[in-house]
């Protein structure tokens, strides 16, 4: 009897582990508990070895022994799988915006911060948009009376931006989304009846002229017990902004990895998979998907990648770098700076 429960507990485990490591695979990556636990996997690596160290206690105990084996190979094969697969997204820090710049190429240069409610405040954040270079700014939690004063700061450094801000509620900083867009790519207006996020805004910005790509400053709702609904329901929309029939360049904080984006992954024209709809994550892209973008006081390689930059398939990404050097600005998020250079 007691083999036999303990085959059963091992089938168990091996059953979570499977889950845990690719809940893709049975189409739970967007299911409670679960969307928690795939969004940090190195940190479930860290619990999976520390238990396998205590199974380890037990291994001289002859009547547990097999079992315990069996427990400690399971946890082992699953630290192994999940750490390769967070390590496939790449980890490098050290690419340089810019760098790779071809004379007369097209190239964009995207930031995405989550401010916190506009905590690193004016200053710091025009700082960060004038040394990276940034044509296209999206900040999610930012209020558009510090979006506008960052714009009026690259305005005396001769950088103009159009400001636009979509806020539920303008006092309170969360509840707002702005997006900068610099006036060398022409003007840019609010699309007021495309719709948007249910708890957290997003802005959808169209070129008057009808040139350019759409630019898209995102909030989807953290996937928190009583917001899946509509944490679901944001991705949704996202994904929908993404179907292929327009340019899109859309930043921000996703609050949600691209193992949660599995099902809206659409096979391209010219080969491979979007990652959300035919947007691709252009971090994973480049090499450094896995680096942990929230929250600051995890080291980058064991934090959640949850703020991104995608683009559809005419932007190809060039570079893209999490910016590891502003954890002690306020915020729990860090920005990511991309790359995209056109290429259809």
């Amino acid at each position: 009897m007691l083999a036999i429960l303990g085959w059963l507990l091992a089938l168990v485990i091996a059953a979570c582990l499977t889950v845990a490591a690719w809940p893709q695979a049975f189409g739970l990556e967007q299911a409670p508990i679960i969307a928690q636990v795939v969004s940090m996997r190195i940190g479930v690596v860290g619990i999976a070895l520390l238990l396998l160290l205590v199974f380890l206690c037990f291994v001289g105990w002859k009547r547990v022994r097999p079992f315990v084996l069996g427990v400690v190979s399971l946890l082992l094969v699953f630290a192994l799988v999940s750490s390769g697969i967070h390590v496939s997204r790449g980890l490098d820090t050290s690419q340089t915006i810019g760098a790779q710049t071809i004379e007369g190429s097209d190239d964009l240069v995207v930031l995405t911060w989550n401010t916190l409610g506009d905590v690193p405040g004016v200053d710091e954040i025009a700082r960060v948009v004038d040394e990276t270079g940034a044509d296209a700014v999206m900040l999610p939690e930012t209020t558009l009376q510090l979006g506008v004063g960052v714009a009026e700061l690259l305005r005396e450094v001769g950088k103009p931006y159009w400001v636009l801000t979509n806020g539920y509620s303008p006092a309170y900083g969360a509840l707002n989304t702005t997006l900068l867009i610099s006036a060398e790519l022409g003007e840019y207006t609010a699309d007021r009846e495309i719709g948007g996020t249910r708890t957290l805004p997003t802005v959808v910005a169209r070129a008057t002229d009808g040139e350019g790509p759409v630019f898209v400053s995102t909030h989807p709702v953290a996937p928190v017990p009583q917001q899946m609904r509509n944490w679901r329901a944001d991705l949704d929309f996202v994904a929908g902004l993404c179907d292929g029939s327009e340019s899109v360049v859309m930043a921000g904080d996703f609050n949600s990895t691209v193992d949660h984006w599995w099902q809206y992954r659409t096979e391209l024209e010219g080969g491979g998979f979007g990652d959300l709809g035919v947007c691709r994550d252009a971090a994973s892209a480049v090499g450094a998907g896995a680096v942990g973008t929230w929250p600051t006081w995890a080291p980058p390689w064991i934090g959640a990648n949850i703020d991104h930059v995608v683009a559809t398939p005419d932007w190809t990404p060039v570079a893209a770098r999490v910016l590891t050097g502003l954890d002690d600005s306020g915020t729990d998020h860090r920005p990511v700076v991309v790359q995209l250079r056109q290429t259809g």
